[in-house]
């Protein structure tokens, strides 16, 4: 049976969110709001209530997944605390921990973006060379094109995966008021 065959609009909001489910799980990755909508002949407003009906569901029961927004996508996820059990499945090893040069870098580019390495490198007092590097490798970070000026260096910007990390649905949800004049450690698993 194809989309065009199925009266989407004679269905259930259960049985819409079946097809949800069945279409995110499938993608593994994020898909963008609209384009469910479009897929499924219904209004963002009408899916975003079945969605966020969901994430509930996902949360209240005894589930290993979850739902979770990242700016206009959604996806569904696997719950931290079954991270482990996955990891042996896939076989991926722990991927570490960021640096607190790391960290540095990645707020620096969080709160700023976009942004070039000079300036990064000018806040911080320091070549961020290395940082940028790992924080691109652990997809964090990426190009966002580049400056108009001279040499026309790279524009940095964090990803969905630095969303999907720090548990954010976009960046608007960054602290606003941060204290940096006590030395904090942090730790973050990537």
């Amino acid at each position: 049976m194809n989309v065009e065959d199925t009266n989407t609009a004679m269905m259930s909001d259960l049985e819409a969110q079946k097809v949800i489910e069945a279409m995110l799980f499938a993608a593994g990755y994020p898909v963008e709001i609209s384009k469910l909508a479009e897929i499924l002949s219904l209004s963002k407003e009408k899916l975003f209530t079945l969605l966020c009906q969901m994430k509930e569901d996902y949360e209240n029961k005894a589930r290993g997944i979850r739902l979770v927004f990242i700016e206009e996508s959604c996806q569904l996820c696997t719950k931290e605390e079954y991270e482990d059990y996955v990891r042996a499945l896939l076989g991926i090893k722990q991927s570490g921990k960021l640096s607190n040069s790391c960290l540095e870098v990645l707020a620096i580019i969080a709160y700023n973006q976009p942004i070039t390495k000079a300036l990064i490198d000018e806040i911080r007092g320091v070549d961020s060379g290395y940082a940028l590097g790992v924080l691109g490798e652990k997809n964090l970070v990426e190009s966002k094109g580049r400056l108009d000026a001279i040499g026309k260096p790279n524009l940095y910007g964090t990803t969905d995966d630095f969303l999907r990390v720090f548990g954010l649905t976009g960046l608007s949800e960054l602290p606003k008021n941060i204290d940096f004049t006590e030395d904090k450690t942090a730790t973050v698993d990537i």
